[in-house]
């Protein structure tokens, strides 16, 4: 946060709140003991919007960049941790091809784990009739072919 220009105090109040955090469960009558939870930040805690804004935002413009460097027009939506990347081009083979691996290497970057299964791709195409998409191979991926 220092790095991006925010100022000592604001990062120092952040770098204190993620490390030596504890919690514990309540369900019905049942309270768990006490546990350590030094990774990430408390689901549906106030903060974790900000956070993750703060975080994403780095990763959106770096993206941004890099796709404008290749010439792939696309643009931004993101919903705290939900994205969308919308992308128009007369080829699904440039999908294929560029923006995927892009995009699954940067997240990867930035210590975000992509799950294939829960990633989706819509294609439209205003051809009439029948149409059949070429697979998407993402076994340069680690991935399948969907």
């Amino acid at each position: 946060m220092k790095k991006v220009g925010f100022d000592n105090y604001i990062a120092s109040f952040f770098a204190n709140y993620l490390v030596d955090r504890k919690t514990n469960y309540l369900w019905n009558n049942f309270i768990s003991s006490i546990f350590n939870v030094n990774i990430g930040v408390g689901q549906g805690f106030a903060f974790s919007p900000i956070l993750s804004a703060l975080y994403f935002l780095l990763f959106i413009y770096i993206l941004e960049n890099c796709l404008k460097n290749l010439k792939i027009p696309v643009s931004i939506i993101f919903f705290i941790d939900n994205g969308l990347f919308i992308f128009q081009n007369n080829s699904f083979n440039i999908l294929n091809s560029r923006l995927y691996y892009v995009l699954t290497n940067l997240l990867e970057k930035f210590g975000l784990v992509v799950k294939h299964s829960k990633t989706e791709i819509f294609y439209f195409n205003r051809s009439y009739g029948i149409f059949n998409l070429p697979p998407l191979d993402l076994s340069l991926l680690r991935g399948n072919i969907l």
